[in-house]
């Protein structure tokens, strides 16, 4: 374990020490001398003009660059690159092979450039161990990355590549100055950040470099000033000081390497050997089998078929499954959903591993020159140079560095044996994929269609409420209004003001108010006298008691709207079971409580659905809004019909919002297919079994509590916490749903787990961490691609419904959910656009829809909706509808 409480991260301290009195890589730059260094730092300050050429080989390609300093812009232009290849033959032949190959691709590049009769200076960049004794002379001391050419180690690189070019003969090199990638990579940043004194690269090899006091360079004369050193940190281990870190996946990779024995820390982290770290993960899970029901192809068996570059695909927030399940094809082994995800988990464990060891190697190197100096803080800069494989995970594991745990791909094992067996009867339900998806939205629509039908509607899930908001609004609104936004345990009570010339809706004074759980499960007398008396403190705080202003209520439940003014709930949700409202008007009951109390007045009141708040708040800025979502405590859509659809309403012509109140989704038994034995407990546990089915799938309600059941779940088969329940863990409400956006947080995500972990007073361990991540991660990607079907469905309707081809439009959103959560905006919008391919849609969040939007559409409402009335529902003849 490389940890900072563990002695072994202090190994790279000594390791350092040592090679600087016994055995370094010296870089031969030095500040403070008049030597190689100081030159080239003041050089890049203010006196770098003319051209050069550059090489840089530190892998199987190579390049070569035609480079131009301009002094006096202070600017470094590349007026031409080529790249070049380097086959495995000369990888692996000798180094006069290699070296002739260079000088070949040289010479190509200088004709292509017009450079042959010039005789320009050369920087080459030898990604490679090296002993460096002059600026000019740098001896190889090891082959790293695939490399084996005989007859190089132990030579001067220089020298060797100069001979070649005499070889060939017809075109010259001038002064050449060997650049170690990793001290290249520091200066390049310094040009830019006078602080940056430490390199990186962690590519297809890893390598660090930073400027240490020359009185600890022991095998250089003199004591002033510093010089950069080139750590060569992948030899870290070769003297056996990581062994206790090292798995036997390690070891294969090492013996089946060209240097076994060479360069173990390397071999640990970089690019050149994660992506086969993974595969022999795989074989060894699939041997057991707890991957692909035990069946190994060829293909998975042979070495090098799966490259690094399948690590970063895999671990993609937005593609990475359909990336897994593509590569698992590739690899003909026969997987599911269930596979896919675990193995995303073992290439994150893997990378994870990589990032964290480096990290502690970074950390080390931080801390040396803050001791150096006799600092109590360091500020400084760190290069990354060539991160193909971490950016920007990287980063994120360096801020964790204090923290590092290098228990790697042997935890694979463990949560694979824990989870594996048993997580298609867990996880799988869970994991919906596009065609299933496709499918409720073909369900949606038909429900949808149902809803709005005049004989049909009474029977629907989906009841698709008409609003009477039959425009967004035009510009000529404006006055003072007051609003109430009641739609969970706090409600508010807002003043409002619309300027019409400004265009500006204004928010002149709010309050917010409590409801307690016995006001919540009281009576309605006792709910709307409370709403009430807030309602009077508010007016008199603002001294608006001398006047009648008009109201917009938002209201965000279940409602049947009669008429702007009349609106009849449906059922209560959220917690909510006032006695006596149900099946009443909500306007009558506001102005029953006020007149009760007779010492203030309201105006006409407008019912304002909370999500058609949203859209019109949106609206006021987009006029292409036609679309309002919200995805939070609860979950509801509402869209622009065409009036000749809408069956309930008189009228053909125009159109007009409808509430889809879609939370109710499913409670046909629609969804029947894809609820899962947690959601039923959910249901069955809620205080209205049966109702707003969807709506207890995806919004922020339940899903907490879905990922405690989950997990209570997982620990009764003991593949979690050893088993051991705490009476906490099995306490409804105890892990809210703000929970899963913490631990799947990128940066914090793991610690925030194990803080919520403490705080449920399980006994969990570093594997049930990155568990209890998954099971969240399962969970938000559901509700977000539900909630994606649902508004493909209604992006498709609009589209459908307009005769166009293609429809671009825009959804007003709002919902901590949305909000809040690290993944679940990106996700929904992801799967939205493949759902919904012919639609162009837009998502801007919504500024205070309740309060704002509730304004506006009383606003519009008073100038529109009473030319609207409803009709009364019939049980006749339903075939148009159908």
């Amino acid at each position: 374990v490389l940890c900072s409480s563990s002695p072994k991260i202090e190994g790279i301290e000594p390791s350092i020490r040592q090679s600087l009195s016994v055995n370094p890589s010296l870089y031969w730059w030095r500040l403070m001398k008049q030597s190689s260094l100081d030159y080239k730092i003041k050089a890049r300050n203010k006196n770098e003009h003319g051209d050069f050429l550059a090489l840089d080989l530190g892998g199987t390609n190579f390049r070569v660059l035609h480079v131009r300093v301009l002094e006096e812009e202070k600017v470094v232009d590349i007026l031409g690159s080529q790249t070049c290849s380097i086959s495995q033959d000369i990888m692996l032949g000798t180094g006069e092979q290699l070296f002739d190959h260079i000088a070949a691709c040289l010479a190509d590049f200088i004709s292509s450039q017009n450079l042959k009769g010039q005789t320009l200076p050369l920087g080459f960049t030898f990604s490679f161990s090296c002993e460096q004794k002059k600026i000019d002379e740098s001896i190889l001391l090891r082959w790293t990355k695939g490399f084996n050419c005989s007859g190089v180690e132990g030579r001067d690189i220089v020298q060797l590549l100069k001979e070649a070019v005499q070889r060939r003969g017809d075109f010259t090199i001038g002064f050449v100055a060997m650049v170690n990638d990793t001290v290249g990579t520091m200066m390049s940043c310094g040009y830019r950040d006078q602080s940056c004194e430490i390199g990186l690269i962690i590519g297809t090899g890893t390598n660090a470099c930073y400027m240490e006091e020359m009185r600890n360079v022991k095998r250089v004369e003199g004591e002033d000033g510093r010089m950069c050193i080139n750590t060569e940190w992948g030899g870290f281990g070769d003297d056996g000081t990581l062994e206790n870190i090292i798995t036997d996946i390690n070891r294969t990779i090492d013996q089946t390497s060209i240097k076994p024995g060479v360069h173990i820390f390397e071999k640990m982290i970089s690019g050149m050997y994660l992506g086969e770290l993974v595969r022999l993960l795989l074989v060894k899970l699939t041997e057991q089998k707890l991957l692909f029901k035990g069946q190994r192809s060829t293909t998975l068996l042979t070495a090098g078929t799966f490259p690094t570059k399948f690590i970063s695909e895999i671990e993609e927030p937005l593609s990475g499954l359909e990336n897994a399940k593509r590569i698992l094809s590739s690899l003909n082994v026969p997987y599911d959903s269930v596979d896919a995800r675990i193995v995303r988990l073992v290439c994150d464990t893997v990378s994870s591993r990589t990032a964290r060891l480096c990290a502690a190697a970074l950390a080390t190197i931080a801390n040396r020159i803050r001791v150096n100096r006799g600092l109590k803080h360091l500020k400084t800069t760190v290069a990354p140079g060539m991160v193909r494989l971490l950016a920007p995970d990287c980063d994120i594991t360096f801020i964790l560095s204090q923290d590092g745990s290098g228990k790697g791909a042997a935890m694979v094992t463990a949560v694979a044996q824990r989870l594996a067996l048993q997580s298609h009867l867990v996880l799988q339900p869970f994991c919906l994929s596009v065609h299933q998806l496709r499918t409720i939205s073909d369900l949606l629509m038909k429900d949808l269609i149902k809803g709005l039908g005049k004989h049909s509607h009474h029977k629907a899930a989906v009841k698709m409420l008409p609003t009477f908001v039959r425009s967004t609004p035009d510009g000529t609104e404006h006055g003072d209004f007051l609003a109430l936004d009641l739609g969970g345990t706090n409600f508010r009570v807002l003043h409002v003001r619309v300027l019409e010339e400004e265009k500006v809706v204004d928010i002149l004074g709010s309050q917010t108010c409590s409801i307690s759980q016995d006001i919540m499960l009281g009576t309605g007398e006792q709910l709307f006298d409370h709403i009430a008396a807030c309602l009077a403190d508010f007016i008199s705080s603002q001294n608006l008691k001398e006047q009648t202003l008009p109201l917009g209520f938002t209201f965000s439940f279940p409602c049947e709207q009669k008429k702007i003014d009349e609106s009849i709930l449906i059922r209560w949700t959220k917690g909510f079971n006032c006695s006596g409202v149900e099946g009443r008007d909500i306007v009558q009951l506001l102005k029953e409580a006020v007149q009760r109390r007779g010492d203030f007045t309201i105006g006409s009141v407008a019912m304002v659905n909370d999500t058609v708040g949203t859209m019109m708040s949106c609206g006021y800025r987009d006029q292409s809004c036609e679309i309002g979502l919200i995805i939070g405590t609860g979950t509801n859509a509402c869209y622009m019909e065409e009036m000749r659809n809408v069956k309930r309403v008189e009228g053909e012509d125009g159109r007009m919002c409808i509430n889809t109140e879609w939370g109710g989704f499913g409670d046909d038994g629609t969804l029947e297919n894809i609820i899962t034995d947690i959601d039923r407990t959910i249901d069955q546990t809620s205080i209205k079994p049966g109702v707003h089915i969807f709506e207890k799938m995806i919004s922020g309600m339940y899903l907490g509590e879905l990922v405690r059941l989950l997990l209570v779940k997982l620990t009764e088969q003991k593949l979690l916490f050893k088993g051991q329940r705490s009476t906490t863990l099995l306490t409804a409400g105890t892990f809210p749903t703000k929970f899963i956006s913490e631990i799947e947080e990128p940066l914090s995500g793991l610690e925030n787990a194990k803080r919520i972990l403490s705080s449920l007073n399980v006994p969990y361990d570093f594997v049930d961490a990155r568990i209890v991540r998954l099971v969240c991660d399962t969970v938000s990607s559901r509700s977000a691609r539900l909630c994606a079907a649902a508004l493909a469905t209604v992006a498709n309707r609009i589209r459908v419904n307009r005769g166009l081809k293609h429809l671009k439009t825009t959804v007003g959103v709002d919902g901590t959910v949305y909000k809040k959560h690290p993944n679940f905006s990106d996700e929904l919008q992801a799967m939205v656009r493949l759902l919904a391919p012919d639609c162009d849609v837009t998502f801007i969040l919504s500024q205070d829809g309740s309060g704002k939007g509730a304004a506006m559409v009383t606003a519009v409402a008073q100038r529109l909706a009473l030319q609207s009335h409803l009709l009364e529902d019939s049980d006749g003849d339903s075939e148009e509808e159908d």
